[in-house]
């Protein structure tokens, strides 16, 4: 009776050890299938279910084990090559880095500036100093001019074709005085108008994009900022032309 109670046991162990045998190859055939790597060397294909080591220097494709492209594992790159893709990274930022600043600087003009009558006015207040400055300085340049002719006329008594004498040391001091005097008021005539054209040109490129973002374009939309310094030669001409000759 013991042994007929174990002969079903027996069997269902047959079973079981028949549907394992029978799984094997598809577990063979399951675990052969997994991802592969495939590279041409010389027109021949390799393939491999590791990165192929004479395909450093080459382009590998691992497929997935439906047979589809996984991914494509690039060779390294030569130095030229990480030369160039490092410069390219940093120009990707640095384009980057130049939108963020003009998103940021154009939504603080429009925040500083919500329409053209405030930009008019706050160019006006900027050019006051200025114009002060250059106002005094021409006045004073005049001044120092007539004390010139004085001087001048003073000293012709020492260095006409007839009398020849050396210049009495107060006359000489007060012409040496006289003519620094002159340079460094020119200097700051010349300094105010400079800065009155650096004033001018900025005000006048910031109302052209605030037009066009009062407009509705959208802020970082026009690009970087331009060079809001002045043109120096135009403005040094207006200084030579308003400043009187000696």
């Amino acid at each position: 009776m013991a042994s007929e109670s174990r002969r079903p046991s027996l069997g269902l162990l047959a079973a079981s050890l028949a549907l394992v045998l029978a799984g094997a190859p598809a577990f063979a055939q399951q675990k052969a299938s997994r991802p592969s790597f495939t590279c041409v060397v010389n027109g021949k294909k390799i393939v491999s279910d590791r990165l192929i080591p004479e395909c450093n220097n080459l382009e590998q494709r691992e497929l997935n084990s439906d047979g589809s492209l996984k991914r494509v594992v690039k060779p390294p790159m030569t130095p030229d090559e990480r030369e160039e893709a490092e410069k390219k990274e940093l120009e990707d930022k640095a384009k980057i880095a130049a939108f963020n600043d003009a998103v940021r600087r154009d939504r603080n003009l429009m925040q500083r500036y919500p329409d053209e009558s405030s930009h008019d006015k706050a160019r006006e207040k900027a050019l006051d100093e200025f114009r002060v400055s250059e106002k005094n300085s021409s006045a004073r340049i005049t001044a120092l001019l007539d004390e010139k002719k004085n001087l001048d006329e003073e000293k012709l008594f020492y260095v006409n074709d007839k009398v020849k004498k050396p210049l009495p040391t107060m006359l000489k001091q007060k012409i040496d005085a006289n003519d620094a005097a002159l340079e460094a008021q020119r200097s700051i005539a010349l300094n105010a108008q400079n800065e009155l054209g650096r004033i001018n040109h900025n005000f006048d490129l910031e109302r052209e994009r605030l037009r066009k973002l009062w407009g509705g374009a959208r802020a970082g939309s026009l690009g970087p900022l331009p060079d809001t310094r002045a043109p120096a030669a135009p403005a040094a001409a207006t200084a030579a032309a308003k400043t009187p000759a000696s």
